[in-house]
């Protein structure tokens, strides 16, 4: 089984930056040029870059759009896959995304208020190409840019959204997320055990071998913001010790 390493790009205001628990103003990173910095993580080794419009999750301005666009024409051509979220809250809007090349769309709100958006993106689109952001805080999934949180644990919806046509979730534990204090497994593989479609994990990670533990829970990846970009490790150390677990197996 393989697992991937995924470093994130969350956009602001047209910067990369890096929240503690998605707060606004809490800034541990901010980077003047994001497509450099997604060039960076291609040339580091990154397959795959996970990319975040935080003012459309946070305030519903999709601003960020241009900036995505140049990331997906930069890397697109190097066979990069590339993941986006962020204030998606149409169907259009996910369309959008698709055509220009984004390889999977990352639906939360959308898909907590109007759970069929999956069953049409997927009819319209593949499966494949259609992700579900499941951000659970205190059992429960939040959503709007974690400002509000739904009555629904992500195990339930996870189920429900399978059923639905998603082709993968995405489990942040917003418990976790950006404090830089380590991974709770047990959330993320519960999920993995409820659901067949990949799992990719987020929130918390700060060594390596919180990337190993979230790797034996079954998960297909991994997204890491603030761990890369404050030095904790490097993508290629992350990259070398998955391959070196990969082969003890």
């Amino acid at each position: 089984m393989t697992f991937e390493v995924i470093p994130a790009v969350d956009i602001r205001n047209g910067k990369c930056v890096q929240l503690v628990q998605g707060i606004p103003g809490s800034e541990m990173i901010s980077i003047d040029d994001p497509v450099a910095v997604a060039r960076d993580w291609v040339s580091q080794g990154a397959k795959t870059l996970h990319l975040i419009d935080l003012d459309g999750a946070i305030d519903g301005k999709r601003n960020n759009t241009p900036t995505i666009e140049k990331i997906v024409e930069e890397c697109k051509p190097l066979g990069i896959e590339i993941q986006v979220g962020g204030g998606i809250r149409s169907f259009d809007n996910a369309a959008d995304l698709l055509k220009i090349g984004v390889n999977r769309v990352i639906l939360s709100t959308a898909a907590i208020n109007n759970p069929l958006i999956i069953k049409e993106l997927a009819d319209a689109f593949g499966s494949r190409h259609i992700n579900v952001a499941l951000d659970s805080k205190n059992g429960k999934v939040s959503i709007e840019g974690w400002q509000k949180q739904s009555e629904f644990t992500a195990i339930e919806m996870g189920i429900r959204f399978e059923k639905l046509g998603a082709g993968s979730i995405l489990f942040t534990n917003i418990d976790t997320e950006g404090l830089l204090q380590g991974v709770n497994t047990i959330p993320t593989e519960e999920l993995v055990k409820s659901v067949s479609i990949p799992v990719i994990a987020s929130g918390g990670v700060t060594s390596l071998d919180d990337l190993i533990a979230l790797k034996k829970t079954g998960a297909k990846a991994v997204v890491v913001g603030s761990a890369l970009y404050t030095g904790k490790f490097t993508l290629p150390e992350a990259i070398n010790i998955i391959s070196e677990e990969l082969y003890k197996e």
